[in-house]
């Protein structure tokens, strides 16, 4: 890869809307470097890497939590989905009008695709609630398959 420009730093959370809108509250931020060149091919493309915690709600206890997440892509610029399929191979294709970008769409794409369907934090403890034990009523019922145990023994 031919390397170009280099961009570095870091923006709030908050300035992500469309990101912001899928977490618990726009406090952290984001740092990034990215790294506009041409891959082998020549083709336009930028090496993306952010580094954030995503604030979260805890779909199992309900708890704000920070889920740590890191992005290391590499997306080829294309101007129709059809020149996608000539990307090499571990490219990403971002559509491009007039070969205009905007870095930090690009970075709060790729962090909305890391936003996890279900939020759980993995050390949250839940205590669920303990079987109810059966009543006397269910037991007595018959069970509707002991038919189906005698056809089985015949």
């Amino acid at each position: 890869m031919s390397t170009g420009r280099i961009y570095s730093g870091t923006f709030p959370l908050a300035a992500l809307t469309r990101l912001t809108e899928l977490l618990a509250d726009g406090r952290g931020e984001v740092r990034y470097e990215l790294k506009f060149g041409r891959n082998v091919i020549g083709q336009r493309m930028v090496e993306l890497r952010a580094e954030t915690a995503l604030p979260l709600i805890c779909q199992a206890s309900l708890d704000r939590f920070e889920l740590p997440v890191q992005i290391d892509t590499r997306i080829g610029f294309v101007k129709s989905e059809e020149d996608a399929s000539g990307l090499p191979e571990g490219y990403e294709p971002a559509l491009t009008d007039e070969g205009m970008v905007d870095p930090a769409a690009l970075i709060e794409d790729e962090l909305i695709l890391a936003v996890p369907v279900i939020p759980r934090n993995p050390e949250a403890v839940v205590d669920l609630p303990a079987p109810e034990p059966e009543s006397a009523e269910a037991t007595d019922r018959p069970n509707p398959f002991s038919a189906l145990a005698a056809l089985k023994r015949k």
